[in-house]
């Protein structure tokens, strides 16, 4: 069987990593990419011929493959163990295709850049335990994949590391991304502890039927309550979502490539993977089903009035992911599982294309960042400029045609009609879409439109050209397999998921299909809004944009939402210089300090018992009898 080759899908990607990393050194260019790609290549062949057999199986079919045990000490005995089902193939697709194309733009967009095979050893790696992550059995199996992401996405944002604020940046993704691993850390304990196993599905339907039983553990308790805010907090920590979205931004420092695999198309999705995986501990926990969408609902908006007042193409792009993360969050958390994930499946081709494009513009103006200095690239970069177009358009969800529309007009369908949803988480996203096609359009023409400021040296050639075409392809096609009831009613992709999934919110509410339409019309009417008033601002009146920004107001908020909300200062003045001043005191002073403090101790303590040293015989004898009355009391009246 097909299925018995699964455990090759991770391993071919670290076989890569090991080659390379001891041998690349020494290796050609071309054999090191050979390597570097072909192997994500070969996972990626095998991962859809997985596919195509899982597709043939009877719906509800799962697949579990040890590998070998992990560990034996007592009743706790995880494995090495890979566990396949609909939601487990499809981000395994996304991380092995996505990854594949862009190992192959990797190819060319680092063929003069020192570190060549170190940096695909590094891609390898991060592709490797991604696919452990998504295909774990069981949660100690996550959590290495969990942290194996950490730490390639530190190598990754640093591989530049002779410039300090690279290092600086890969400093801080590690730093922020380690608060959210403690506390999943800490969950796993507790559901060890109170479940007694970490192998996911067993340990969901113990938490179910537990829930059911007098204990600790039920539906609302504090325990479970917190279990699930101890995974939220590790899904906020790698999804970069409040408040520990601070590093996102900055990891732009990293090869543009980089920032299309790491932060747009997989790592910062684990969070949504983990939270709609253990979807049954925050049935469970209703107070933190609604802080995952509070918190998507506001992370949604902070980040996209964020993206609106940036002038580096990449943070554009990067604000615009901690956005559209948000999206999902905000319909885990009422939820709609289904919905999150197929927004993870199209945000996966539409950013990664953003990011692939923008690269391409960015070594062809000799690395420049700045949309400002920018425009007038349609015509001399015109296959760029159509499949960033494509990328923006899905990005901004342009109606009917795009497969960003079908997502998120199916996030707020469900959002809107979900019990645990509602007019007002609604109006947040629908906000969000509008500010989104707002910067996204802002984006385009800065970039592509006006007067060409600086000519562009180099177009892609066939290893970069080639995937943006691809993903452009994607960006479009891959909507069109969830069609809602009022658009031809195909909901392939719910239907595939349905067999692992709660499915009591997502397919049949109790609003009429009537109420759909005015959802859907006021999804459009979001992109209408926001692409009008680009187009206003940056096109038709850009006199009137500038003066707009240069207002009192609006110079004040611009810097404001620059800043990124001022979240950098705020923890730069509670966290970072408090450590520092403690960090940067004089080793030797502090020794000094500590034994000075003990000798002050002894003389107070010894200037304290001379003063009962009198030399009077009668108080010492008065004070020995009152101790004694005292003790015999005490025995007597035990």
């Amino acid at each position: 069987m097909i299925f018995n080759l699964l455990w090759l899908v991770p391993i071919l990607p670290f076989a890569g990593f090991l080659v390379l990393i001891l041998f690349g050194a020494r290796m050609p260019r071309v054999l090191a990419a050979i390597i570097g790609v072909g192997t994500v290549g070969a996972s990626a062949v095998l991962a859809m011929l997985i596919g195509l057999a899982f597709l043939r199986e009877p719906q509800g079919f799962t697949f579990t493959q040890t590998v070998w045990t992990w560990m034996d000490i007592g009743n706790f005995r995880p494995g090495i163990t890979f566990y396949l089902d609909p939601m487990a193939l499809i981000f395994m697709l996304v991380v092995t295709f996505v990854g594949f194309l862009i190992h192959f733009y990797s190819a060319g967009f680092m063929a003069d850049q020192d570190g060549y095979s170190r940096y695909f050893s590094y891609l390898n790696l991060f592709v490797g335990s991604m696919l452990v992550l998504v295909l774990a059995n069981n949660l100690l199996l996550l959590y290495l994949g969990w942290e194996g992401v950490g730490l390639c996405s530190y190598l990754l944002i640093g591989f530049w590391y002779h410039d300090p604020v690279n290092a600086a940046a890969a400093m801080k993704a590690f730093l922020v991304t380690r608060i959210g691993d403690v506390a999943l850390l800490i969950a796993l304990f507790i559901l060890y502890f109170n479940l007694g196993t970490l192998e996911i599905q067993p340990m969901l339907r113990q938490a179910m039927h537990q829930a059911t039983m007098p204990g600790p553990w039920g539906m609302g308790l504090p325990l479970t309550v917190a279990a699930a805010a101890l995974i939220l907090g590790g899904a906020v920590g790698k999804s970069a979502q409040l408040p520990l979205q601070t590093w996102l931004p900055d990891a732009m420092a990293g090869p543009t490539p980089v920032s299309a695999l790491i932060h747009a198309a997989t790592m910062v999705t684990a969070g949504v993977y983990l939270i709609a995986r253990t979807n049954t501990i925050f049935l469970l926990a209703p107070p933190v089903m609604s802080a995952v969408a509070i918190i998507g609902a506001l992370t949604l908006l902070i980040a996209g009035f964020s993206a609106l007042a940036q002038h580096d193409l990449k943070r554009v792009l990067a604000y615009s992911t901690i956005s559209q993360i948000g999206y999902m969050f905000l319909a885990l958390g009422v939820g709609a599982w289904s919905a999150a994930i197929f927004h993870f499946f199209t945000h996966a081709f539409f950013k990664s294309l953003l990011f692939l494009a923008a690269g391409v513009v960015i070594i062809a103006l000799h690395e420049e960042h700045d949309m400002a200095k920018m425009g007038g690239l349609r015509k001399s970069m015109p296959l760029v400029f159509w499949t960033f177009l494509i990328g923006a358009a899905s990005l901004s969800a342009l109606p009917l045609v795009t497969a960003g529309f079908y997502s998120k007009d199916m996030i707020l369908w469900q959002v809107y009609a979900s019990p645990h949803g509602g007019f007002w988480l609604w109006l947040a996203g629908w906000v969000g879409a509008v500010i989104t096609a707002l910067y996204t359009f802002r984006m385009v023409f800065l970039t592509f439109y006006g007067e060409e400021k600086i000519k562009p040296t180099r177009q892609p050639g066939l290893l970069m050209g080639i995937p943006l075409v691809i993903l452009a392809f994607f960006a479009i096609a891959a909507g069109f397999i969830e069609l809602p009831p009022t658009l031809g009613d195909k909901p392939l992709f719910t239907s595939f998921l349905q067999s692992m999934l709660p499915t009591f919110f997502e397919r049949h509410f109790v609003e009429p299909l009537t109420t759909m339409k005015v959802i859907q019309f006021s999804s459009a009417f979001a992109w209408i809004l926001g692409f009008t008033a680009a187009l206003y601002f940056f096109i038709f009146n850009p006199q009137r944009g500038e003066a707009v920004a240069k207002s009192p107001v609006g110079s004040a908020l611009g810097r404001f939402w620059l800043a990124g909300w001022g979240f950098d200062w705020l923890y730069d003045r509670l966290f970072v210089r408090p450590f520092i001043w403690i960090a940067r005191i004089n080793r030797e002073d502090f020794i000094d300090y500590f034994y000075r403090a003990i000798a002050w101790l002894n003389a107070l303590l010894h200037h304290g018992f001379s003063l009962t040293q009198t030399g009077r015989v009668r108080w010492y004898v008065a004070g020995l009898t009152a101790g004694a009355i005292i003790l015999i009391a005490l025995l007597v009246f035990k």
